[in-house]
């Protein structure tokens, strides 16, 4: 396995697409609580990997991608000032115990990238699955949180016992 220091998250490109998809398969059928639309997220997917309205973090060769940080531009409801907007960090189960803190680095990539766009960076947790080694990890990264997430009437990872896509 590769040590902290061979560990590189770069900017994704479109020849990451399917990649990426392939990740988000995963994610949903882990964490999800909703079914997937797979045009959906391309479509969110497609602008970010021309830097069109967000940015795309990977680690790994496009053929087999480790982990990915997705982020888009985002405003909330009642403001028309941007900030970036954390979609997904999603490290493949295979790296999860390996060497090298991925997580960290995509959450450092994230960090990054609020840095040199200038606008604040919105991140959290919504999982009902190792959720606080996940606070400590972002705690350590950004310091107390500024809030919490609650579902009620249903549970992330509810997918892979209902209609997960293939």
């Amino acid at each position: 396995m590769k040590s902290e220091n061979e560990i590189h998250v770069r900017t994704a490109t479109p020849e990451d697409e399917e990649g990426i998809m392939g990740l988000a398969r995963l994610v949903n059928a882990e964490n999800g609580v909703f079914r997937m639309d797979e045009n959906k997220v391309l479509n969110l997917v497609r602008p970010s990997l021309y830097l069109q309205g967000g940015i795309i973090g990977v680690i790994g060769p496009k053929d087999y991608l480790e982990g990915v940080v997705v982020l888009r531009i985002s405003e909330y409801w009642y403001s028309n000032s941007s900030f970036l907007e954390e979609m997904c960090i999603f490290v493949h189960p295979d790296y999860r115990a390996a060497k090298g803190g991925r997580a960290r680095k995509l959450v450092e990539f994230a960090k990054k990238a609020s840095e040199k766009l200038g606008m604040p960076l919105m991140i959290g947790i919504l999982s009902n699955s190792r959720t606080d080694a996940k606070t400590r990890l972002y705690e350590r990264q950004f310091g107390p949180p500024a809030g919490a997430f609650f579902l009620y009437g249903a549970n992330t990872g509810t997918m892979l016992s209902q209609d997960v896509v293939n």
